[in-house]
């Protein structure tokens, strides 16, 4: 069980025990926002809307899409190794249990994390009792943390991450660090440099298998809605720009200028990372000189269309799958960029920005084998694409070693980590 030696830690312990009526009016101002589900808004208190099925249970919790899409590949390698075994996901945004709900197999449950209030929590751990907890990447809630712990329910953190500005604050604060971590039976960074931030703040030593996005299904691009959309391109050249921020949009603009003075039949395919910005999007590129068309108003591509907003939730591989030529976002912008395993396993060249920090091994890897390139501005990137619509031996080439990369890394990384987190099952009764 967790000590209390940290006061930052105690103090918000007591702090969330008298801020119950705060934790409701929080959940109140979100509902309002969309943040929340009103149909599902009582898990979020910790008041089930399923039964907890017979036998052992183990729990898997990731925040947002990126990192309950990670825990998928794990559920199913579970799965086919624990007959018995059945799972609990959660995750705390909308979107990502949208997805969960379409995509978890039959023997897994998905709930609302419940927010990080004693009552609320007790009320979650009574109900269902998991026999060991794997926590992803790097949400990490104090008295979720410690309930667990005062329960002896067996816990890990997987795909550890931990950001440059996250171990700055920890650094000042390490009594805290290292009793939060300390209730990890194991941890399992997502790369060496991340399992070294974690060793400082801990004082253990902690290990790194590869990432686990690098094992996560590619995503999904339903045959039939593929061709309706490739019919609406009626053929166009292009280029796909994915998981885009604002900000971001005006210099990919300012890129596919440069394309059409060379390619006049040239698309651009942006796809905003929030889908709810497609009407702002849509403006932002009107209001560059630009001829739009969106997806989420069934607009038709023309002749004349030189940007199509793919502003629709669940359809980012459809996407990928019509594109051979993939610009990832949040990576101009110093936002850490976003996966690039998921265009990877649909077949595509990849361009990236600098700010790749949220999965620097991983481009790395793949600007070495030739599966991806840096682009450091808006020239850099026009120049890219203008080579790579007009060479299609260079786009194959680097498009299927793209694809042949991602499926050969899910292999290794599925098998080491379900191979680790064996002790952890045995703890919780899981496996013998």
């Amino acid at each position: 069980m967790a000590s209390d030696k940290a006061w930052s830690l105690k103090t918000y312990r007591a702090a969330t025990r008298l801020l119950r009526p705060v934790a409701d009016y929080a959940l109140a101002r979100r509902l309002k926002a969309g943040k929340e589900d009103a149909d599902r808004l009582d898990e979020r208190r910790g008041k089930p809307s399923q039964p907890r099925p017979e036998g052992k249970l183990l729990w898997l919790h990731g925040a947002s899409v990126g990192e309950s899409l990670s825990v998928l590949p794990l559920v199913d390698a579970l799965a086919e190794h624990y007959a018995d075994l059945s799972f609990l996901v959660t995750t705390g945004t909308v979107t990502s249990a949208d997805l969960m709900m379409r995509r978890l197999p039959d023997r897994a449950i998905h709930q609302y994390i419940p927010i990080d209030q004693p009552h609320f929590v007790n009320s979650f751990l009574d109900h269902w009792k998991p026999d060991a907890a794997f926590f992803v990447e790097s949400e990490l809630w104090p008295v979720i943390l410690n309930s667990c712990a005062s329960r002896d329910i067996p816990m890990a953190l997987i795909n550890g991450r931990m950001s440059p500005k996250s171990f700055d604050s920890w650094q000042s604060r390490r009594t805290a660090a290292q009793e939060l971590l300390g209730v990890f039976d194991v941890i399992i960074a997502q790369n060496q440099e991340n399992a070294e931030r974690f060793e400082l703040l801990s004082g253990r030593k902690v290990g790194s298998l590869g990432n686990l996005k690098l094992a996560a299904a590619p995503l999904p691009a339903p045959p039939e809605v593929v061709a309706e959309v490739e019919d609406n391109f009626q053929g166009r050249a292009r280029w796909l720009a994915a998981s885009t921020h604002d900000t971001e949009e005006i210099q990919l603009l300012s890129s596919h200028r440069q394309i059409l003075a060379e390619r006049p039949d040239a698309l651009l395919v942006l796809i905003p990372r929030h889908p709810a910005r497609g009407a702002d999007v849509e403006n932002i590129c009107r209001d560059h000189g630009f001829s739009v068309a969106r997806r989420s108003q069934k607009d038709k591509v023309t002749a004349k269309t030189q940007v199509y907003v793919a502003d629709t939730l669940g359809e980012l591989g459809v996407f990928y799958s019509l594109s051979d030529i993939a610009f990832v976002g949040g990576s101009f912008p110093a936002i850490g960029g976003h996966n690039p395993l998921e265009p990877a396993r649909l077949g595509c060249a990849i361009l990236h920005g600098p700010e790749v920090f949220n999965f620097a091994d991983t481009y790395a890897e793949m600007r070495s084998n030739g599966s991806a390139a840096l682009v450091r501005n808006e020239r850099d990137l026009a120049a890219a694409l203008t080579r790579l619509l007009s060479d299609e031996k260079t786009r194959s080439s680097m498009s299927g070693q793209a694809k042949q990369w991602a499926d050969e890394s899910a292999k290794t990384v599925l098998e080491a980590l379900v191979e680790a987190l064996e002790a952890i099952l045995v703890k919780g009764g899981i496996a013998s």
